[in-house]
């Protein structure tokens, strides 16, 4: 049974392990707590789970339901179906729909009190892209309370099963776009990103080449999280300028759709889109003698959840709506970044992400726009040797064993006497490279290193190469600035010494899952506090501080010494 009056907030994750999701925070005033709650749920390619946090950041209630084996109707395998060419990759738009009535269904058996709700927000899978059918918009604004939406929106998508993140299949949209705004630098530094197969808008143009009809009939083109958010306004939401950054359309600079982006990928594409907002933005629903194009405009304070939901489960008439966004963006938010700190998750791939205020867009990383600063911007880049290459040398190296890999990183100067390695067994994304590289000190080529040595050469060439590509995005290491670690490998102190060396910033750690779950619930706090009238850092000032792992060792600039060699390789 769950406990009672809690805020809480939906999330839905419609990604694989990378963890991209959709989230949806709510918060609710709890009558025995001191002080309101919020709780979120999250969806992830394989499920749909719902956290409930209070005020004081406390989980109190969780709950999911599993794509695979909870909705086996949809055939999904990781909540995605790829398809025979091995490229395309999609999911079925209705078993989104379905997994948030079950859920929301089972959290109503539990007794949770919807009542409580103050406001809720979400992230979803970057991307991703759904397309309402033309009519759409008056069955999301006339949902009945007595049927789930499930039954209601069936004939409401013009796109059956939608294209996510891992498709692969628009290399020709790609090299369209980018020679449409003269190449692919030039498109970066417009959008943020060089052209990429999983982004939307090259998606959309895929859509509307090879299903014309289709296009023709679809009148609103969402986002994964500006769908979700359109489920609990009862009318279309807005994308937020954080996750429309993930699209090759928006313009990061003056947060306007660009016109040669748009022309380049469909017809009358800005209309379907709608104005991107504000990411703190609370979004509206249908308002009386407003149509469903004006309605979700009106910004501001009053945005509130659909009627659908006050007479079916229970929420509070003014429950808000704030912006969902991206989980990505999201994850920035749950780990409370801020201007000049480092995220970095040390998982199977490795992912950096950085708070940038003069961003300098390139062709390998991305650049959005930040979601809880509209002046500042927020820098992404993905390492895909990550833990698997760490565990692999450590097999070779140490014998299988974590204490021997970091007796090693322990027995070994800082600069590995000038000794420099790049590990790469599968196809590295930043940048496109593969095989293993080792260089001595003289800058000789050689094949192979001694154990400790090499294990050394290993985990600084990652971080080596990561501060390099960190730096060509725009960052640069601020006094102020901390470096919060996640992930499997972020539980290795000895890792995380050579990474606060090689950065000369401190290292942080944190027990925070779920990140964009949790920063989705931050988020809907930062929209019911104004948005931009209160700083984001004063809404969460609350929540549990990350713990001091690892100090820069002194004199471990040496460790920083052989950077242009590694600059000449990794660039």
């Amino acid at each position: 049974m769950a406990e009672r009056a809690r805020r809480c907030c939906l999330g839905w994750d419609f990604s694989t392990q990378q963890g991209a999701r959709l989230l949806l925070v709510m918060f609710v005033p709890l009558d025995q707590y001191r002080s309101r709650d919020k709780s979120m749920i999250i969806l992830n390619a394989f499920q749909v789970k719902v956290v409930a946090i209070d005020e004081e950041l406390t989980v109190f209630y969780e709950d999911s339901v599993h794509f695979d084996r909870d909705l086996p109707e949809f055939g999904t395998q990781g909540g995605v179906h790829v398809h025979e060419d091995g490229l395309t990759v999609t999911s079925p738009v209705l078993m989104w729909v379905q997994a948030l009535d079950v859920l929301l269904e089972k959290m109503k058996v539990s007794g949770f009190d919807f009542s409580q709700v103050l406001a809720l927000s979400g992230a979803g899978q970057q991307h991703g892209s759904v397309y309402w059918k033309v009519g759409a918009s008056q069955v999301l604004t006339s949902l009945s309370p007595d049927f789930p939406i499930y039954q209601q929106l069936q004939a409401c998508f013009s796109i059956s099963d939608c294209p996510v993140w891992m498709d692969s299949s628009t290399t020709a949209q790609c090299r369209h776009l980018e020679a449409a705004v003269g190449g692919a630098q030039a498109l970066s530094c417009l959008t943020g990103s060089r052209a990429y197969e999983r982004f939307t808008g090259n998606q959309i143009a895929k859509i509307y080449q090879q299903k014309p009809e289709a296009y023709a009939h679809t009148e609103r083109i969402s986002l994964v999280s500006s769908f979700a958010a359109s489920l609990f306004l009862g009318s279309y939401s807005p994308i937020d300028y954080s996750d429309g950054s993930g699209m090759n359309l928006l313009q990061i600079q003056d947060k306007v759709w660009s016109q040669a982006c748009l022309g380049a990928c469909a017809p009358h594409l800005e209309g379907k889109l709608g104005p991107p907002v504000p990411s703190c933005s609370c979004v509206v629903g249908p308002l009386p003698h407003c149509g469903p194009a004006q309605s979700w405009q009106l910004l501001g304070s009053s945005g509130a959840i659909s009627a659908y939901y006050v007479q079916r489960y229970g929420f509070p008439s003014g429950c808000k709506v704030v912006a969902f966004t991206g989980d990505n963006p999201a994850s920035l938010a749950g780990m409370r970044l801020e201007e000049g700190d480092i995220a970095i998750s040390l998982g199977t791939s490795d992912t950096l992400f950085l708070w940038l205020q003069e961003p300098v867009p390139a062709l390998e990383g991305h650049i959005f726009c930040n979601p809880v600063d509209p002046q500042h911007y927020m820098g992404l880049l993905c390492f895909k040797n990550g833990s698997l290459m760490r565990e692999q040398i450590r097999d070779e190296s140490a014998a299988c064993s974590w204490t021997e890999f970091s007796r090693a990183l322990r027995s070994t100067e800082l600069g590995n006497g000038g000794n420099l390695g790049f590990y790469f067994d599968v196809m590295e994304i930043t940048p496109e490279i593969i095989g293993r590289h080792r260089f001595t000190a003289d800058h000789c080529k050689v094949s192979a290193f001694p154990e400790d040595v090499e294990i050394r050469a290993l985990v600084e060439g990652q971080f080596m190469a990561k501060r390099i590509h960190a730096e060509g995005l725009g960052y640069r290491i601020m006094p102020k600035t901390k470096i919060l670690a996640t992930g499997g490998a972020s539980h290795n102190r000895d890792i995380l010494q050579v990474l606060a060396d090689v950065f000369g910033a401190p290292v942080y750690v944190t027990d925070t899952a779920n990140s964009a779950c949790v920063g989705s619930a931050y988020r809907a706090f930062h929209g019911l506090a104004a948005g931009t009238d209160v700083p984001f850092s004063e809404v969460v000032k609350l929540a549990p501080n990350p713990r001091l792992a690892a100090t820069p060792t002194p004199g471990a600039s040496q460790v920083r010494d052989h950077q242009n060699s590694v600059r000449a390789f990794a660039l």
